[in-house]
């Protein structure tokens, strides 16, 4: 956001590390009507809320905060693209699945530990990258075998995973 410009007219808003830390999303978040990027990453939000003013926003970073749901974020199905939501306290995707226009998400360290949980993002036909290392489910499933080709077993549109490329691999 340049100086001069209003909030409300800026595409790109950076909240991120402010000092006294955010800890509520209050409802001057509406003001925001042409963000396409917003990021509020490392501060204390607890509760994604007042969301349904963005309109226009395609990507949400909220890494670093300490989130235990994705609840709140409903406003946004229609037109976010990209989740930065890493290094919160999120078990559970639930409601994940009606973002179909998600392409990435980026949430790594968190505290999913089960693979119904992680299957909710095979209804998500356009995600391409995945960031997960660090949560539950990956550490105990890496020492067994190939997390990122099993990741890509599971869903196979993805193109990376965890920064790294899955190849596809055709049979013919």
């Amino acid at each position: 956001m340049d100086s001069k410009q209003k909030a409300s007219e800026a595409t790109e808003i950076k909240l991120f590390g402010q000092i006294p830390p955010i800890e509520k999303l209050d409802d001057s978040l509406s003001t925001l009507i042409n963000c396409e990027k917003l990021s509020l990453s490392t501060n204390r939000i607890e509760k994604i809320t007042n969301l349904s003013g963005l309109k226009n926003l395609k990507i949400l970073s909220l890494s670093r905060n300490n989130i235990k749901t994705l609840v709140g974020l409903e406003p946004l199905q229609d037109t976010l693209e990209e989740l930065w939501i890493s290094y919160n306290l999120i078990e559970r995707l639930r409601g994940i699945q009606s973002f179909k226009k998600l392409k990435v998400l980026y949430m790594s360290n968190n505290l999913v530990n089960d693979w119904d949980e992680f299957m909710r993002l095979a209804d998500l036909p356009l995600l391409a990258d995945l960031a997960f290392v660090g949560n539950p489910l990956q550490e105990k499933c890496a020492p067994q075998y190939n997390w990122i080709q099993e990741v890509s077993k599971r869903l196979p549109h993805l193109k990376k995973v965890d920064g790294k490329t899955v190849l596809a691999v055709f049979c013919i």
